[in-house]
């Protein structure tokens, strides 16, 4: 399978049928590693890079991605994970800009590897405040953007903001942390009670995550970092880029609230600019989760 000479290929057996790689990408020195999904093309004419929403794992969105992939034979994908979210972080520095100077060095990655191809940079919940970034960074290099269920404005002011801030302040992350390894021989048992819902793979892919408690700690400071960092919505960024911005909102989502209304009443864009689409009844917020994929 084709993999971009930047991307380290995972040796996993279990994978190896797929249509996609599990991979790594080495960072710059300070940021360390990411973990990676590649969806190969052998010529193809759009090169997209995916961001997650926290906790940031590329692993919940593979129903997603390879859904997307197989819509063209010229399409290839770069979903990459969060910065010391996943159990192959080799640095400490973790907050929210290190992981927008990684989703840029992926990007310039990509445009080395594959000059002259469009460009579109997807990006989920925090994902697509982090995507907002590398569009202002790489505004030459960038067609479009995609912000799927967008938390782009005062993530602290939502029902979910309001309600669980509390856990992502200090000292609460690493407390809550260290308290997830008692729980560990039970954490199976106790998913399968709490998301009895959820597919098989995607409780497998939880599990991972809860059972490395410096991964927990880093999605929780994070959270906090985002209530902190993601206040006042940048208006001129949505009129500067107005005609590559594409949105997608679901009908009720406890991360946006009432900054949907706040988002659709800040410009005033003309009709074939920025793309606003209101999901459809049922798709939550946590789509990729979700068995209607």
């Amino acid at each position: 399978m084709d993999v971009p000479s930047f991307l380290q290929p995972q040796t996993d057996s279990q994978y190896a049928n797929s249509v996609y790689v599990h991979s790594i990408f080495q960072h710059s020195k300070a940021l360390g590693v990411s973990k990676t999904i590649w969806w190969p093309s052998a010529d193809p004419s759009t090169v997209v890079l995916f961001i997650p929403g926290n906790p940031g794992l590329s692993e919940f969105y593979i129903p997603f991605l390879s859904a997307l992939y197989h819509q063209s034979n010229s399409l290839c994908i770069l979903a990459q994970s969060h910065l010391g979210h996943t159990e192959e972080a080799t640095a400490f520095i973790h907050n929210l800009a290190a992981q927008v100077s990684a989703a840029i060095e992926g990007l310039d990655a990509l445009k080395q590897t594959y000059p002259g191809k469009k460009f579109i940079v997807i990006g989920h919940s925090v994902g697509s405040w982090i995507a907002s970034q590398v569009l202002k960074a790489r505004p030459s290099e960038v067609h479009s953007v995609f912000l799927l269920f967008p938390t782009i404005t005062n993530i602290l002011d939502t029902p979910n903001g309001r309600s669980l801030s509390w856990a992502f302040r200090p000292p609460f992350p690493y407390i809550i942390s260290k308290f997830s390894l008692l729980l560990r021989p039970i954490f199976s048992r106790i998913l399968s009670v709490l998301f009895s819902e959820w597919p098989k793979a995607q409780l497998a892919v939880l599990l991972r995550l809860l059972h490395s408690s410096s991964c927990i700690e880093a999605c929780l400071s994070m959270a906090h970092e985002e209530m902190n960092t993601i206040r006042e919505l940048d208006v001129k960024f949505l009129e500067t880029y107005r005609h590559r911005i594409h949105m997608y909102f679901a009908e009720t989502d406890g991360w946006v609230g009432n900054n949907k209304d706040v988002i659709l009443r800040s410009f005033n864009p003309d009709r074939d600019s920025v793309k606003i689409v209101h999901g459809d009844h049922g798709i939550p917020h946590a789509f990729c989760i979700s068995k209607c994929i």
